[in-house]
Protein backbone atom coordinates (compact mmCIF):
# COMPACT_ATOMS: atom_id res chain seq x y z
CA UNK A 1 0.00 0.00 0.00
CA UNK A 2 2.85 2.46 1.01
CA UNK A 3 4.85 1.67 -2.11
CA UNK A 4 1.47 2.36 -4.35
CA UNK A 5 0.79 5.73 -2.85
CA UNK A 6 4.36 6.48 -3.43
CA UNK A 7 3.84 6.05 -6.57
CA UNK A 8 1.15 8.05 -7.13
CA UNK A 9 2.77 10.98 -5.39
CA UNK A 10 5.98 10.73 -7.94
CA UNK A 11 3.50 10.49 -10.83
CA UNK A 12 1.40 13.94 -9.28
CA UNK A 13 4.75 15.28 -9.36
CA UNK A 14 6.13 14.52 -12.57
CA UNK A 15 2.97 15.72 -14.00
CA UNK A 16 3.20 19.12 -11.97
CA UNK A 17 6.70 19.38 -13.63
CA UNK A 18 6.39 18.35 -16.74
CA UNK A 19 3.44 21.31 -17.37
CA UNK A 20 5.68 23.34 -15.77
CA UNK A 21 8.53 22.53 -18.30
CA UNK A 22 5.53 23.05 -21.26
CA UNK A 23 4.62 26.18 -19.89
CA UNK A 24 8.22 27.48 -19.86
CA UNK A 25 9.35 25.87 -23.89
CA UNK A 26 5.84 27.84 -25.11
CA UNK A 27 6.50 30.92 -23.46
CA UNK A 28 10.27 31.00 -24.93
CA UNK A 29 8.67 29.93 -28.32
CA UNK A 30 6.68 32.62 -27.99
CA UNK A 31 9.38 34.89 -27.27
CA UNK A 32 11.53 33.41 -30.13
CA UNK A 33 8.46 34.70 -32.26
CA UNK A 34 8.52 37.81 -31.35
CA UNK A 35 12.14 38.40 -31.78
CA UNK A 36 13.53 41.35 -32.89
CA UNK A 37 14.35 41.67 -36.74
CA UNK A 38 17.84 43.04 -37.24
CA UNK A 39 18.53 45.53 -40.08
CA UNK A 40 21.56 47.90 -41.16
CA UNK A 41 22.16 51.43 -40.81
CA UNK A 42 24.07 52.06 -44.14
CA UNK A 43 25.59 54.57 -46.19
CA UNK A 44 25.91 55.21 -49.49
CA UNK A 45 29.76 55.41 -51.34
CA UNK A 46 30.01 58.55 -52.98
CA UNK A 47 32.40 60.54 -54.81
CA UNK A 48 32.81 63.87 -53.33
CA UNK A 49 35.03 66.87 -52.25
CA UNK A 50 36.62 66.94 -49.01
CA UNK A 51 38.51 69.64 -47.34
CA UNK A 52 40.42 69.69 -44.35
CA UNK A 53 40.22 72.82 -41.94
CA UNK A 54 41.45 74.92 -39.46
CA UNK A 55 38.57 76.27 -37.57
CA UNK A 56 39.85 79.84 -35.68
CA UNK A 57 38.06 83.24 -34.03
CA UNK A 58 39.40 86.44 -34.96
CA UNK A 59 38.53 90.00 -35.52
CA UNK A 60 37.82 92.59 -38.54
CA UNK A 61 40.59 95.34 -38.76
CA UNK A 62 41.78 97.96 -41.01
CA UNK A 63 44.24 96.70 -43.57
CA UNK A 64 45.76 100.10 -42.23
CA UNK A 65 44.82 102.33 -39.32
CA UNK A 66 45.80 106.04 -39.27
CA UNK A 67 46.00 107.85 -35.92
CA UNK A 68 45.30 111.95 -36.30
CA UNK A 69 46.52 113.61 -32.88
CA UNK A 70 47.36 117.02 -32.31
CA UNK A 71 51.02 118.57 -32.92
CA UNK A 72 50.31 121.46 -30.14
CA UNK A 73 48.55 122.51 -27.22
CA UNK A 74 45.29 124.45 -27.42
CA UNK A 75 41.33 124.18 -27.67
CA UNK A 76 39.64 122.35 -30.48
CA UNK A 77 37.58 125.39 -31.67
CA UNK A 78 36.28 123.71 -34.91
CA UNK A 79 35.66 119.77 -35.93
CA UNK A 80 35.06 119.09 -39.29
CA UNK A 81 34.08 115.47 -39.56
CA UNK A 82 32.37 112.91 -37.77
CA UNK A 83 32.28 108.83 -37.63
CA UNK A 84 32.11 107.65 -40.78
CA UNK A 85 32.96 110.88 -42.77
CA UNK A 86 35.17 109.71 -45.74
CA UNK A 87 38.42 112.03 -45.39
CA UNK A 88 40.86 112.62 -48.36
CA UNK A 89 44.31 113.24 -47.87
CA UNK A 90 45.32 117.01 -47.11
CA UNK A 91 41.72 117.73 -45.97
CA UNK A 92 41.05 119.98 -43.00
CA UNK A 93 39.27 117.82 -40.16
CA UNK A 94 39.83 119.86 -37.04
CA UNK A 95 40.71 123.12 -35.71
CA UNK A 96 42.75 124.42 -32.81
CA UNK A 97 42.68 128.11 -31.50
CA UNK A 98 45.35 129.82 -33.39
CA UNK A 99 45.43 133.15 -31.38
CA UNK A 100 48.41 132.25 -29.37
CA UNK A 101 50.06 130.78 -32.29
CA UNK A 102 49.49 133.72 -34.73
CA UNK A 103 50.73 136.11 -31.90
CA UNK A 104 53.94 133.83 -31.65
CA UNK A 105 54.70 134.01 -35.18
CA UNK A 106 54.32 138.09 -35.07
CA UNK A 107 56.73 138.33 -32.74
CA UNK A 108 59.42 136.20 -33.69
CA UNK A 109 58.81 137.44 -37.48
CA UNK A 110 59.22 141.07 -35.80
CA UNK A 111 62.26 139.85 -34.05
CA UNK A 112 63.93 138.79 -37.13
CA UNK A 113 63.03 141.85 -39.37
CA UNK A 114 64.97 144.26 -36.14
CA UNK A 115 68.15 141.90 -36.52
CA UNK A 116 68.25 141.97 -40.46
CA UNK A 117 68.08 145.86 -39.51
CA UNK A 118 70.72 145.03 -37.12
CA UNK A 119 73.35 143.19 -39.71
CA UNK A 120 72.90 145.99 -42.62
CA UNK A 121 73.63 148.51 -39.50
CA UNK A 122 76.82 146.30 -38.68
CA UNK A 123 77.59 146.02 -42.68
CA UNK A 124 77.97 150.22 -42.34
CA UNK A 125 79.63 150.16 -39.43
CA UNK A 126 82.22 147.81 -40.52
CA UNK A 127 82.84 149.55 -44.27
CA UNK A 128 83.16 152.94 -42.12
CA UNK A 129 85.62 150.83 -39.94
CA UNK A 130 87.44 149.68 -42.94
CA UNK A 131 88.19 152.77 -44.95
CA UNK A 132 89.22 154.47 -41.87
CA UNK A 133 92.19 151.42 -41.64
CA UNK A 134 92.54 152.22 -44.85
CA UNK A 135 93.20 156.45 -44.41
CA UNK A 136 95.40 155.56 -41.08
CA UNK A 137 97.54 152.93 -42.78
CA UNK A 138 98.59 155.34 -45.21
CA UNK A 139 98.94 158.55 -42.56
CA UNK A 140 101.13 156.31 -40.70
CA UNK A 141 103.15 155.57 -43.81
CA UNK A 142 103.99 159.19 -44.34
CA UNK A 143 104.67 160.22 -40.82
CA UNK A 144 101.40 162.11 -40.46
CA UNK A 145 99.63 160.24 -38.00
CA UNK A 146 100.56 158.55 -34.83
CA UNK A 147 100.78 154.94 -35.05
CA UNK A 148 98.23 154.51 -32.07
CA UNK A 149 95.75 155.84 -34.15
CA UNK A 150 96.33 152.94 -36.90
CA UNK A 151 95.97 150.76 -33.64
CA UNK A 152 92.11 152.26 -32.73
CA UNK A 153 91.18 151.87 -36.42
CA UNK A 154 92.49 148.13 -36.51
CA UNK A 155 90.57 147.53 -33.12
CA UNK A 156 87.56 149.20 -34.60
CA UNK A 157 87.73 147.29 -37.89
CA UNK A 158 87.65 144.17 -36.04
CA UNK A 159 84.99 144.82 -33.52
CA UNK A 160 82.80 145.96 -36.46
CA UNK A 161 83.21 141.96 -38.31
CA UNK A 162 82.21 140.61 -35.08
CA UNK A 163 78.96 142.81 -34.34
CA UNK A 164 78.34 141.79 -38.17
CA UNK A 165 79.02 138.12 -37.46
CA UNK A 166 76.90 138.19 -34.20
CA UNK A 167 74.46 140.07 -35.85
CA UNK A 168 74.32 137.38 -38.94
CA UNK A 169 74.04 134.95 -35.95
CA UNK A 170 71.06 136.76 -34.39
CA UNK A 171 69.53 136.76 -37.75
CA UNK A 172 69.39 132.98 -38.46
CA UNK A 173 68.16 131.99 -34.66
CA UNK A 174 65.83 134.65 -35.58
CA UNK A 175 64.74 132.65 -38.72
CA UNK A 176 64.34 129.36 -37.36
CA UNK A 177 62.14 131.46 -34.33
CA UNK A 178 59.78 132.36 -37.39
CA UNK A 179 59.85 128.83 -38.70
CA UNK A 180 59.07 127.10 -35.36
CA UNK A 181 56.20 129.39 -34.82
CA UNK A 182 54.82 129.40 -38.51
CA UNK A 183 54.67 125.13 -38.11
CA UNK A 184 53.06 125.61 -34.79
CA UNK A 185 50.56 128.09 -36.44
CA UNK A 186 49.91 125.26 -39.05
CA UNK A 187 49.79 122.55 -36.67
CA UNK A 188 46.43 124.56 -35.42
CA UNK A 189 45.12 123.33 -38.65
CA UNK A 190 44.75 119.65 -38.62
CA UNK A 191 44.83 117.98 -41.73
CA UNK A 192 44.24 114.17 -42.53
CA UNK A 193 47.51 112.02 -43.54
CA UNK A 194 45.67 110.09 -45.59
CA UNK A 195 42.80 109.05 -47.69
CA UNK A 196 40.11 107.10 -45.75
CA UNK A 197 37.24 106.62 -43.34
CA UNK A 198 36.50 108.14 -39.53
CA UNK A 199 36.10 105.35 -37.53
CA UNK A 200 36.97 106.63 -34.10
CA UNK A 201 36.75 109.91 -32.91
CA UNK A 202 37.56 110.86 -29.39
CA UNK A 203 37.12 114.62 -28.72
CA UNK A 204 34.41 117.19 -29.21
CA UNK A 205 34.51 121.24 -29.95
CA UNK A 206 35.55 123.23 -27.38
CA UNK A 207 38.29 120.67 -25.59
CA UNK A 208 41.58 121.07 -24.86
CA UNK A 209 43.99 118.73 -26.65
CA UNK A 210 47.85 118.40 -25.83
CA UNK A 211 50.56 117.40 -27.92
CA UNK A 212 51.95 114.52 -26.19
CA UNK A 213 53.13 110.67 -27.32
CA UNK A 214 50.53 109.35 -24.04
CA UNK A 215 47.91 111.64 -25.37
CA UNK A 216 44.77 110.20 -26.58
CA UNK A 217 44.56 110.33 -30.53
CA UNK A 218 42.48 113.12 -31.92
CA UNK A 219 40.58 110.68 -34.78
CA UNK A 220 41.57 107.13 -36.01
CA UNK A 221 41.39 106.77 -39.62
CA UNK A 222 40.55 103.59 -41.78
CA UNK A 223 42.37 103.82 -44.96
CA UNK A 224 40.31 101.91 -47.24
CA UNK A 225 37.37 100.01 -46.17
CA UNK A 226 36.78 98.20 -49.33
CA UNK A 227 39.42 95.52 -48.37
CA UNK A 228 39.77 94.54 -44.59
CA UNK A 229 42.14 91.92 -42.76
CA UNK A 230 41.36 89.22 -40.03
CA UNK A 231 43.69 89.06 -37.15
CA UNK A 232 42.87 85.23 -36.25
CA UNK A 233 44.68 83.23 -33.73
CA UNK A 234 45.51 80.09 -34.33
CA UNK A 235 46.43 77.34 -31.21
CA UNK A 236 49.50 75.65 -31.64
CA UNK A 237 48.40 72.23 -32.46
CA UNK A 238 46.92 74.19 -35.85
CA UNK A 239 49.02 76.24 -36.66
CA UNK A 240 51.80 73.77 -38.38
CA UNK A 241 49.28 72.99 -40.83
CA UNK A 242 48.60 77.11 -41.71
CA UNK A 243 50.45 78.41 -44.52
CA UNK A 244 50.08 81.81 -46.67
CA UNK A 245 48.40 81.62 -49.39
CA UNK A 246 45.42 79.31 -48.22
CA UNK A 247 42.13 80.26 -48.87
CA UNK A 248 39.39 80.92 -46.13
CA UNK A 249 35.74 80.94 -45.30
CA UNK A 250 34.39 82.60 -42.63
CA UNK A 251 31.30 83.84 -41.40
CA UNK A 252 30.37 86.79 -38.80
CA UNK A 253 27.22 87.01 -36.14
CA UNK A 254 25.57 90.29 -38.04
CA UNK A 255 25.05 88.32 -41.40
CA UNK A 256 23.51 84.73 -40.96
CA UNK A 257 24.12 82.04 -43.72
CA UNK A 258 26.71 84.73 -45.67
CA UNK A 259 30.29 83.38 -46.08
CA UNK A 260 33.01 85.71 -46.54
CA UNK A 261 36.44 84.58 -48.54
CA UNK A 262 39.85 85.47 -48.04
CA UNK A 263 43.35 84.39 -48.05
CA UNK A 264 45.93 84.01 -45.13
CA UNK A 265 48.78 86.79 -46.13
CA UNK A 266 50.77 86.17 -42.97
CA UNK A 267 51.52 83.42 -40.17
CA UNK A 268 53.20 85.84 -37.51
CA UNK A 269 55.84 83.88 -34.89
CA UNK A 270 54.77 85.95 -31.90
CA UNK A 271 53.00 83.44 -29.06
CA UNK A 272 50.84 84.43 -27.04
CA UNK A 273 50.00 82.35 -23.85
CA UNK A 274 46.24 82.37 -22.16
CA UNK A 275 46.00 80.25 -19.02
CA UNK A 276 48.95 77.90 -20.60
CA UNK A 277 47.25 77.46 -23.82
CA UNK A 278 49.47 78.54 -26.62
CA UNK A 279 48.00 80.95 -29.84
CA UNK A 280 49.82 82.36 -32.52
CA UNK A 281 48.18 85.35 -34.79
CA UNK A 282 47.73 84.61 -38.39
CA UNK A 283 46.68 87.63 -40.53
CA UNK A 284 44.20 86.49 -43.37
CA UNK A 285 43.06 89.52 -46.10
CA UNK A 286 39.76 89.72 -47.46
CA UNK A 287 37.35 91.86 -50.11
CA UNK A 288 34.77 93.72 -48.23
CA UNK A 289 31.65 93.57 -50.37
CA UNK A 290 29.27 96.59 -49.83
CA UNK A 291 30.93 97.42 -46.98
CA UNK A 292 29.39 95.04 -44.68
CA UNK A 293 32.18 94.19 -42.75
CA UNK A 294 33.29 96.40 -40.01
CA UNK A 295 36.06 96.82 -38.03
CA UNK A 296 36.17 95.16 -34.31
CA UNK A 297 33.37 92.28 -35.86
CA UNK A 298 33.94 88.60 -34.65
CA UNK A 299 34.63 86.47 -37.58
CA UNK A 300 34.67 82.70 -37.33
CA UNK A 301 37.39 80.79 -39.54
CA UNK A 302 38.24 77.99 -41.35
CA UNK A 303 41.38 77.99 -43.12
CA UNK A 304 41.75 75.24 -45.43
CA UNK A 305 44.69 73.29 -44.77
CA UNK A 306 44.17 70.12 -47.18
CA UNK A 307 41.96 69.25 -50.17
CA UNK A 308 40.74 66.13 -52.23
CA UNK A 309 38.34 66.80 -55.22
CA UNK A 310 35.69 64.41 -56.78
CA UNK A 311 37.32 61.11 -54.84
CA UNK A 312 35.36 58.19 -53.18
CA UNK A 313 34.07 58.58 -50.08
CA UNK A 314 32.53 57.27 -47.18
CA UNK A 315 31.15 58.77 -43.60
CA UNK A 316 33.91 58.04 -41.24
CA UNK A 317 30.91 56.19 -38.83
CA UNK A 318 31.73 52.69 -41.35
CA UNK A 319 35.07 52.56 -40.10
CA UNK A 320 34.04 51.72 -36.75
CA UNK A 321 31.76 49.28 -37.41
CA UNK A 322 33.01 45.47 -36.75
CA UNK A 323 30.95 42.45 -36.59
CA UNK A 324 29.99 41.05 -33.48
CA UNK A 325 31.31 37.55 -35.27
CA UNK A 326 34.37 39.34 -36.32
CA UNK A 327 35.51 40.64 -32.71
CA UNK A 328 37.00 36.90 -32.45
CA UNK A 329 39.04 36.58 -35.97
CA UNK A 330 42.22 37.39 -36.16
CA UNK A 331 43.80 39.80 -38.29
CA UNK A 332 45.96 38.84 -40.90
CA UNK A 333 49.54 40.36 -40.22
CA UNK A 334 50.20 41.28 -43.85
CA UNK A 335 46.64 43.53 -43.97
CA UNK A 336 47.05 47.08 -44.70
CA UNK A 337 43.81 49.68 -44.36
CA UNK A 338 41.53 49.98 -42.85
CA UNK A 339 38.33 47.46 -42.32
CA UNK A 340 35.25 48.54 -44.30
CA UNK A 341 31.73 46.24 -44.06
CA UNK A 342 29.79 46.56 -47.19
CA UNK A 343 26.22 45.27 -47.69
CA UNK A 344 26.41 42.17 -49.71
CA UNK A 345 23.42 41.10 -52.55
CA UNK A 346 22.49 38.74 -49.90
CA UNK A 347 22.12 41.16 -47.27
CA UNK A 348 24.99 40.05 -45.14
CA UNK A 349 28.15 42.16 -44.52
CA UNK A 350 31.45 41.92 -47.06
CA UNK A 351 34.71 42.64 -45.12
CA UNK A 352 36.96 44.94 -47.65
CA UNK A 353 40.09 46.31 -46.56
CA UNK A 354 40.84 49.84 -48.29
CA UNK A 355 43.42 52.39 -48.35
CA UNK A 356 42.00 55.77 -46.38
CA UNK A 357 43.22 59.28 -47.15
CA UNK A 358 41.80 62.77 -46.34
CA UNK A 359 38.98 63.27 -43.83
CA UNK A 360 37.52 66.15 -42.66
CA UNK A 361 35.49 64.28 -39.35
CA UNK A 362 32.49 63.55 -41.12
CA UNK A 363 33.82 61.66 -44.80
CA UNK A 364 36.88 59.79 -45.09
CA UNK A 365 38.77 59.41 -48.66
CA UNK A 366 38.46 55.44 -49.81
CA UNK A 367 41.55 55.95 -52.28
CA UNK A 368 40.70 52.43 -54.77
CA UNK A 369 40.70 52.30 -57.91
CA UNK A 370 37.88 50.01 -57.78
CA UNK A 371 34.86 52.04 -59.70
CA UNK A 372 32.33 49.33 -58.59
CA UNK A 373 32.76 50.63 -55.27
CA UNK A 374 30.67 53.91 -56.12
CA UNK A 375 26.99 53.73 -54.72
CA UNK A 376 27.42 50.15 -52.73
CA UNK A 377 26.19 50.31 -49.20
CA UNK A 378 28.63 50.78 -46.52
CA UNK A 379 27.57 49.33 -43.08
CA UNK A 380 26.98 51.71 -39.75
CA UNK A 381 25.88 49.62 -37.18
CA UNK A 382 22.74 47.09 -36.56
CA UNK A 383 19.21 48.50 -36.25
CA UNK A 384 17.09 46.37 -34.14
CA UNK A 385 13.34 46.84 -34.61
CA UNK A 386 10.88 44.67 -32.38
CA UNK A 387 8.28 43.23 -34.45
CA UNK A 388 4.75 44.60 -34.88
CA UNK A 389 2.58 43.77 -32.14
CA UNK A 390 4.76 42.87 -29.98
CA UNK A 391 4.29 44.16 -26.36
CA UNK A 392 7.88 45.92 -25.15
CA UNK A 393 9.06 44.80 -22.13
CA UNK A 394 7.11 41.63 -21.74
CA UNK A 395 3.89 42.65 -21.30
CA UNK A 396 2.36 39.52 -22.29
CA UNK A 397 4.36 37.40 -20.39
CA UNK A 398 2.41 35.24 -18.03
CA UNK A 399 5.34 34.82 -15.33
CA UNK A 400 5.83 38.81 -14.84
CA UNK A 401 4.39 40.40 -12.11
CA UNK A 402 0.73 42.86 -13.35
CA UNK A 403 0.96 46.54 -12.54
CA UNK A 404 -0.82 46.97 -9.22
CA UNK A 405 -2.74 50.28 -9.91
CA UNK A 406 -4.02 48.19 -12.86
CA UNK A 407 -5.46 45.74 -10.42
CA UNK A 408 -6.70 48.01 -8.31
CA UNK A 409 -8.19 50.31 -11.33
CA UNK A 410 -10.02 47.13 -12.59
CA UNK A 411 -11.43 46.09 -8.77
CA UNK A 412 -12.55 50.17 -8.74
CA UNK A 413 -14.21 50.25 -12.10
CA UNK A 414 -11.69 53.30 -12.93
CA UNK A 415 -10.32 53.43 -16.48
CA UNK A 416 -7.15 51.74 -16.91
CA UNK A 417 -4.17 54.90 -16.86
CA UNK A 418 -3.20 55.76 -20.69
Amino acid sequence: MKWTNTLVKTGVWLAVLGGAAYGVVRFLDARKTEAAVVHYRTARVVRTDIFRTVEATGTVQPIKEVEVGAQVNGRIVKLFVDYNSVVTNGQVVALIDPQVYEANYKSALGELHANEANVKKCEAQLALAEKTLTRKRELVKKEMAPVADYDSALEARDTGRAALAAAKASVEKSQASVSQAKANLDYCTILSPVDGVVITRSVDEGQTVVSSMNAVPLLKLATDLRRIQVEATVPEADIGSVKDGQAVTFTVDSYAGVTFTGEVTQVRMASTTTSSVVTYPVIIEAENPGGKLFPGMTANISVHVDEARDVLAVTSAAFRYHPAAAAHDARPPAEKGRALHLLGTDGRPERLVVETGLSDGSFTEIRSQDAALEGREAILGVAVAPKAGAAPGGANNPFMPKHPSRDKNKKSGAPPPP
